[in-house]
């Protein structure tokens, strides 16, 4: 038999006849003869109704019942951190009381067998814009005669690198977007010109590191839109129209094309440096000037085999399958 918090939790799902489960620690740290508003909320048709300790969702923490990492900086960050990701109505990520329908836990294809579980069901529940709400819940000391097996600083960490990497949006894609942008209008900007900015002078240094910026935010893109691929053809997520609509205007015919355009461009300015080197002799030449070209045209070929590359990665990853899918094949009530 598997171990791990997720694969036990499994096995007593999907082993259950009844439409509605209401799932807990059975460590007396809840009461079990006080869960009305659970199954009044699941009786309106909420698909997944989440039990909140906190008191910023009229919960209760009664003295001892939680370590002191975990009531003030584990739960209450990590469940900030969720609402902000995945704007999600829940103030307590990991409550461990909880109710959902049979058919909702079947459409959420939870994949984890550890303590990620708990966060997974939320998040996706989310994602799959199902019915989400909360219920106030205690929670009472722990009744059991040994320690508990969680540790705050591991666990924690557990649960807050999955939801990094069950958000590409935020992980890759706004960080590439703003380094692009930024890294891009500087770069250019001083290709043609130093900035003079009170006694401070913005020349081929910073030029370089713009140029730096720009590579790093074109790779973090490449990063979003690959992870969201194959997070879709795996049912991990749903499926995005903006997604469909980005893979129906660029294909990899498309993004060879972008990427020998950028390519040719780079070869040209760095052709027309060897040519300006050429007028010196090939002997000392004006460092500015020079290294604006070389700058330039060597990330004009960075990106060519950046855009080149992720083409062809984004075209295997988007291989229909028998198990796999393509974004546009499904959509997010699926």
């Amino acid at each position: 038999m598997e171990k791990g918090y997720g694969c036990a939790l499994r096995g007593g799902i999907e082993s259950s006849l009844s439409p509605w489960i209401i799932m807990a620690d059975s460590d007396d740290s809840y009461d079990f003869s006080n869960i009305r508003g659970f199954i009044e909320k699941l009786k309106e048709g909420n698909d997944l109704v989440m039990g909140c300790r906190l008191p910023s969702g009229g919960g209760r923490i009664m003295p001892g019942a939680m370590p002191w990492k975990n009531r003030w900086i584990g739960n209450p960050s990590l469940s900030l951190l969720g609402r902000v990701l995945y704007r999600t109505p829940i103030h307590d990520f990991h409550c461990g009381l909880r109710g959902f329908t049979k058919d909702a836990y079947e459409r959420m294809s939870l994949q984890t067998t550890g303590m990620e579980f708990a966060s997974e069901m939320v998040m996706k529940a989310t994602l799959w814009n199902m019915k989400v709400v909360e219920v106030p819940t205690i929670l009472h000391p722990d009744g059991r005669s040994r320690p508990p097996h969680l540790k705050p600083w591991r666990d924690g960490w557990r649960h807050l690198r999955f939801m990094l990497i069950y958000s590409p949006r935020w992980l890759f894609l706004v960080p590439g977007i703003l380094l692009s942008a930024l890294g891009g209008l500087f770069a250019i900007t001083l290709y043609c010109r130093s900035i003079a900015i009170g006694h401070v002078t913005l020349d081929t240094g910073t030029m370089m590191l713009a140029a730096m910026g720009l590579i790093s935010g074109v790779q973090l893109v490449g990063f979003a839109v690959s992870t969201k691929v194959f997070a879709i053809g795996e049912r991990l997520v749903p499926d995005n129209p903006r997604y469909s609509f980005l893979f129906k205007i660029f294909n990899l015919e498309r993004g060879l094309i972008a990427g020998v355009v950028l390519l040719l461009a780079g070869l040209v300015i760095l052709i027309k440096a060897f040519l300006h080197w050429g007028t010196a002799n090939y002997g000392t030449i004006s460092y500015p000037e020079n290294m604006r070209h070389l700058i330039l045209g060597a990330t004009g070929v960075i990106l060519s085999i950046q855009v080149i590359s992720t083409s062809f990665f984004l075209s295997v990853l988007g291989l229909k399958t028998r198990t796999r899918i393509q974004p546009g094949q499904i959509t997010s009530s699926n």
